[in-house]
């Protein structure tokens, strides 16, 4: 058995602020794929990986005629998706897309999220229950029993999908007050312990369940607020967790590894953040480094949210102890998912502050070097060369919605991969009913370049291949519909927030069921 856990204040390492500059773009950003597409800035232009359009693009990927990956032409990316899918997608985003027709629906999943009556409730009124599964619950979730779950991996699976990131939907969500009145409260009576103990062993069984329902490969989304309220009080006084949660997760790190499926610890509200932080870095410590068979990667990951102004020092601090320390830092990087509960002032001022500081560490993490939001000021270009050797391991998640963020990631690669150039672990992801043009997008340019790289065996870097095959997930959580109800809150507010993005997944559905319609009339 390993030696004890430690969760050790990331803050201590925070000892130099990143410096925020107007950095230039690299040539990759500029040159999308030196061969076959141009891309500069956010206007594409001609015939760029992802479709032409205008802004972050359109729903469609075409290739350049004069160096086609095939023969022939390539399908629309959404043709993978079943007739059931398309309608539904057109039909939520539709709903999105309205203010008029968005506007009651959130009031109305407002109040079935935060109701404790009966009636209100999916799992106790059927008819509720029916209209919710019919709709955002089977756009979003996976299913309510294990087999339903099955089911929706092996389909996404079959469509060409790498894997899966799985989540259980147990959590919490508070307000200001709730948040506040939790750090008040104290939990030494041994009924507050016993109670605390019984949900850290619910929400253990459920994240036990969900990791054997993953496969190889796959990813499984640990929520700590989901352990209840015990463990909250922990998280609000950045305590270290409760005997009962630091063993049930060593369980579940355990039965993870014995499975090869990887974890991926979420973020949260910044009242727990500094907390998760903390915790996940400690388990990162144990369980992210080689074993006895000298086996490679995270097995734990950390998420950082580049919308918050903290994360460049947070992230360049738990960089900094993974390589002090020798350990491999799994890294999922997302923008943010909690704009309507954080204090305004933690995230960045504009949009565009969001964008650069996910695109700079996007970048400075595949390449494996620091820049951007992640470079200090450095006295000496000697400096810069010391850092470059002491860049720990890193394993990267992808996850975005962003199509501009995901074409700069697929030129670095490709860069790299002409060149023979080393090359992180790294996954994409998009949640699941959420931006799946970009995620079928993932998938045909997988297709694509598996055959071009065997076409073309030997022309391409070190390793004989000329193109990066993506590996693309999606992200589902599974259980009861009332389980599932805060998240798909979220899912609603964010597509809210992300109107632009929405609109633009409604107009690929609309045009994926016209080509369809086309087709049914003119053969």
């Amino acid at each position: 058995m390993r030696g004890k856990l430690t969760f050790q204040p990331a803050n201590s390492w925070f000892l130099i602020s990143p410096r925020h500059h107007n950095a230039s773009l690299s040539p990759a950003f500029r040159q999308v794929d030196t061969v076959r597409y141009t891309h500069n800035g956010p206007r594409q232009q001609a015939n760029p990986p992802f479709g032409p359009g205008t802004g972050s693009g359109s729903g469609y990927a075409t290739t350049n005629p004069t160096a086609p990956f095939t023969a022939h032409s390539p399908p629309p990316p959404l043709s993978i998706f079943p007739l059931s899918k398309i309608l539904r997608s057109l039909c939520v985003t539709t709903i999105s897309s309205s203010p008029i027709l968005f506007t009651p629906s959130l009031t109305f999943l407002s109040a079935v999220a935060g109701s404790k009556s009966p009636l209100l409730s999916p799992d106790h009124n059927p008819i509720l229950k029916t209209i919710l599964s019919q709709t955002l619950y089977a756009q979003f979730c996976a299913g309510e029993t294990p087999a339903e779950v099955k089911v929706s991996i092996n389909s996404l699976k079959k469509l060409g999908f790498r894997g899966v990131i799985l989540g259980y939907a147990k959590e919490i969500v508070m307000d200001e007050k709730e948040i506040e009145s939790l750090g008040q409260a104290k939990d030494d009576d041994e009924k507050s312990l016993a109670a605390a103990q019984a949900d850290i062993s619910s929400w253990k069984q459920g994240t036990l369940a969900t990791v054997d329902l993953a496969d190889a490969g796959d990813f499984v989304a640990i929520k700590f607020t989901g352990a209840g309220k015990g463990s909250l009080r922990q998280l609000v006084h950045r305590q270290p967790p409760l005997a009962a949660l630091e063993q049930g997760m060593v369980e579940i790190c355990e039965r993870a590894k014995a499975r090869n499926v990887r974890l991926l610890i979420d973020a949260e509200q910044q009242a727990f953040q500094p907390s998760i932080d903390d915790w996940a870095l400690g388990f990162q410590r144990r369980y992210n480094r080689s074993g006895p068979a000298g086996d490679p990667g995270a097995l734990v990951y950390g998420t950082y949210q580049a919308y918050l102004r903290s994360t460049p020092a947070t992230l360049r601090g738990h960089m900094a102890v993974a390589a002090a320390e020798g350990f491999s830092l799994g890294v999922k990087l997302v923008r943010g998912a909690y704009l309507g509960t954080e204090a305004r002032e933690l995230i960045w001022d504009r949009k565009e502050g969001t964008d650069k500081a996910y695109d700079d560490i996007a970048e400075s993490l595949i390449r494996r070097r620091y820049g951007g939001v992640l470079r200090t000021d450095l006295s000496h270009e000697s400096s810069s060369s010391s850092e470059t050797s002491q860049f720990p391991t890193v394993d990267l998640v992808l996850a975005s919605h962003n199509r501009v963020s995901v074409q700069r990631a697929l030129a670095i690669r490709n860069e790299q991969m002409r060149a023979g150039s080393q090359r992180i672990e790294m996954a994409y992801g998009q949640l699941s009913g959420m931006a799946d043009d970009i995620s079928c997008e993932l998938v045909q340019r997988g297709k694509l370049a598996r055959e071009r790289n065997g076409a073309g065996a030997g022309a391409g870097g070190a390793d004989g291949l000329e193109l990066e095959v993506p590996k693309a997930y999606k992200y589902l959580v599974w259980g009861s519909v009332g389980e599932c109800t805060r998240y798909l809150l979220r899912r609603a507010e964010e597509n809210r927030d992300a109107a632009a993005r929405t609109e633009e997944t409604r107009r690929a559905m609309g045009r994926e069921l016209w080509r369809r319609v086309r087709g049914g009339f003119y053969g």
